[in-house]
């Protein structure tokens, strides 16, 4: 509970950089992106939290993620041939994708596969969606998740997401994107 109260308090604190201020592709065809941000993690009683920098590309995907003052440093990868993680100490874990690897770290599989599209403000298959009045969405369901995105970086229609939620049974993800980077 006090990784999610600390996530809470920093959601309403400016961002650490600005958000790219540019002209961008509609989120339906962006295919590459880093956005740097922190990441709580609920399941039942468990919380973990971290910082977040995550490079994606249609084919892999590069993600930072390290504990308040840099403790707990670790480096996820993945690629067509599978996924691994590489710890502070240097221990390695290694499974066919991110989301089997997610199963193996955290002891419940989390949505990394589908999150790639989901924090782009867009559906990953075919889940029910909710838009709100500019027309991004405001809710999803897919996979057994129920994603909740409650703010983007501005009220412009292409705006990206900077705050998102997401749950199934007993875990809760949230995300909050402090700085985005699109191609």
């Amino acid at each position: 509970m006090a990784a999610l109260a600390l996530l809470a308090a920093c959601a309403g604190m400016e961002p650490v950089a600005p958000l790219e201020q540019v002209a961008r592709l509609p989120r339906d065809q962006i295919a590459t992106f880093q956005l740097e941000g922190r990441i709580a993690v609920r399941r039942g009683e468990e919380n973990f939290s971290a910082q977040l920098d995550w490079q994606h590309t249609p084919t892999t995907d590069e993600i930072a993620v390290s504990g308040p003052f840099g403790q707990g440093y670790a480096q996820l990868s993945a690629n067509l041939s599978g996924a691994r993680l590489i710890t502070k100490d240097h221990k390695e874990i290694a499974a066919a994708d991110l989301d089997a690897l997610s199963g193996k770290i955290f002891g419940a599989t989390l949505p990394v596969a589908g999150m790639a599209h989901w924090v782009l403000g867009r559906a990953a298959s075919n889940g029910a969606v909710m838009v709100n009045a500019q027309g991004r969405l405001a809710g999803l369901s897919e996979q057994g998740w129920a994603i909740e995105y409650q703010r983007y970086e501005s009220d412009a229609a292409d705006a990206l997401p900077v705050l998102l939620r997401a749950v199934r049974d007993d875990v809760e993800v949230r995300l909050k994107i402090d700085v985005w980077s699109v191609k």
